[in-house]
């Protein structure tokens, strides 16, 4: 089990997320693990590389049940920690006895039988050839669940030109370098039949009013256009959905802009040229 003291955590990442999320224990836990990256930021997708990214993710394999007996004896575990938190799921990985955890609010994480141990990170198969992430087909789930729950009219949408072939969700940052590159193919991405849409995910305090003044905007697709060429954008404050999509972002395990998932679940990466973001959208399918 791994839970990284605040003291640790960057002070930008700090104040970012202080207002975007629940003020109970584990909920702090498990999300400060995530904020330790987030000053990283900005990607062109080269510096995510990691072991399994050189396999083939397990997504393939049909998810079973959750099993309501580990859901109970974690939620009684913790609560008897002082911990108050509503489990949802606990689904069984290919692990023995190792489950997959999803609550109200909280990042996704992993537990045992007894839901004793809360872990976090991937599972990584070895010893039957190529290493294999087991954990591949339950991240992509939940990130497939949570992306599909979010409405559209809360985010920005670049249409597809003529035919739909697939639909891509970007976390995005207008303040960021590569956030800007992926923008400006923004017609080139969708002539090739990619829609996009875009999610909040300022990597910054500094960067927050600017996001909010484009989620804020009467015509946020000119507002986008407008903040990703450099230009200051202003807008009246409104109920708008930017601390929602931080903090979903959050229990996605974002940790740099942009983080481009396919309508499936599965994160494709930070930023990629509009023919290399098409294969691997193709890849994906």
């Amino acid at each position: 089990m791994f839970f990284s003291p605040f003291s640790q955590l960057k002070p930008s990442a700090t104040k970012l997320f202080k207002s975007g999320f629940s003020t109970n224990k584990l909920s702090h836990a498990l999300v400060s693990v995530l904020l330790i990256t987030v000053a990283a930021g900005c990607s062109n997708n080269a510096a995510d590389a990691s072991i399994v990214n050189s396999t083939q993710a397990n997504t393939s394999k049909t998810v079973g049940n959750s099993d309501a007996a580990v859901v109970k004896a974690l939620q009684a575990n913790l609560k008897a920690s002082g911990i108050e938190e509503k489990i949802i799921s606990a689904v069984p990985t290919d692990m023995s006895d190792i489950y997959w955890v999803t609550g109200e609010g909280l990042p996704a994480f992993f537990t045992d039988k007894l839901g004793k141990h809360i872990i976090q990170g991937q599972i990584i198969a070895v010893g039957d050839g190529e290493p294999v992430d087991i954990s591949g087909a339950l991240v992509a789930r939940t990130a497939q669940e949570a992306l599909k729950a979010v409405d559209k009219k809360d985010m920005i949408i670049y249409p597809a030109k003529g035919q739909t072939k697939s639909v891509v969700y970007s976390f995005t940052d207008a303040d960021c370098p590569y956030c800007t590159k992926l923008h400006e193919e923004m017609d080139e991405i969708n002539a090739l039949g990619i829609e996009v849409r875009y999610l909040a995910w300022p990597r910054s305090q500094q960067s927050v009013p600017k996001m909010e003044a484009i989620w804020c905007s009467k015509d946020r697709v000119a507002a986008m256009d407008k903040a990703k060429s450099g230009q200051n954008v202003t807008a009246a404050n409104c109920n708008s959905p930017v601390q929602a999509q931080m903090a979903l972002g959050a229990r996605l395990g974002v940790n740099g802009t942009p983080a481009i998932f396919t309508e499936s679940g599965q994160q494709v990466g930070g930023y990629l040229p509009a023919a290399q973001l098409a294969q691997a959208v193709n890849a994906a399918q």
